[in-house]
């Protein structure tokens, strides 16, 4: 059996009158690639900004029951620390404006008030830059703003970003859809890379993507959960009609 490193509980998220998850039961393999796919407002976005407490900076938001990382709920944790465990990283690649390569890597640090000496700053820059096969790229112009950069080369260091916290998930909200076909194939390529490190979930629109590089695959269809499996078998024989009907497009 693979280890689980987070597991969700009849969970539901209403924002006012809108009831956007319900009763979500998941669990989520420890360095593998979790994708979660359904047609725009099935609720994949915002299962993942409930999984790192972003949801909450939302008015009217409600949840009920439980998302434990690695059996500690995150509920019952200071979301600044579950932020710091589960990274994210945004549709839109979103660097801060105003700040260097290199200090955009270490914000987290310095937004969290973690005070590291010269020597460890520069550490944790490369080994995050190296992670996101952008090191090379950017060795040389870590003191540029990070808006200098191309848009894939932008959402690899908003990933080197994530990366630098160590976080133990990392949840990235369709990273490539505001890509050209190359930066995605490389983000694509540095997805696979990445979950010996840290376990991944990735929500993506593309059922292409989704079926090139996750493990498994999650279909949410108005805010529930249809089907949870193995990305090899839904692809090749999905077991719900609704399934089958999205992934051949039926529907979406």
């Amino acid at each position: 059996m693979e280890s689980t490193v987070l597991r969700i509980e009849n969970f539901s998220a209403v924002f006012g009158q809108n009831q956007v998850l319900k009763g979500i039961n998941l669990s989520i393999p420890r360095n593998k690639i979790t994708a979660i796919m359904g047609p725009s407002g099935c609720g994949k976005t915002t299962l993942i900004r409930c999984i790192n407490r972003m949801h909450e900076l939302i008015p009217d938001a409600k949840v009920s029951g439980k998302i434990f990382l690695d059996d500690e709920d995150i509920y019952a944790t200071d979301p600044i620390i579950v932020r710091r465990q589960v990274g994210m990283v945004f549709q839109k690649p979103n660097p801060f404006p105003m700040m260097s390569i290199y200090n955009n890597v270490i914000a987290g640090y310095n937004l969290n008030g973690i005070s590291l000496a010269q020597n460890e700053k520069d550490r944790v820059v490369e080994e995050s830059l190296r992670k996101a096969a952008l090191w090379d790229e950017v060795k040389g112009a870590l003191h540029r703003r990070g808006t200098f950069l191309s848009g894939g080369q932008q959402q690899r260091l908003c990933i080197a970003r994530a990366l630098a916290m160590q976080p133990d998930v990392l949840l990235l909200d369709e990273p490539t859809s505001a890509l050209d076909p190359k930066s995605s194939s490389r983000i694509e390529e540095l997805i696979v890379e990445l979950k010996d490190a840290v376990t991944i979930v990735l929500v993506t629109h593309n059922t292409g993507q989704a079926a090139r590089v996750s493990d498994y695959t999650t279909f949410l269809y108005l805010g529930e959960l249809i089907e949870f499996g193995l990305s090899g078998n839904m692809f090749t024989a999905p077991k719900e009609k609704m399934t089958e009907e999205y992934l051949t497009g039926k529907f979406g």
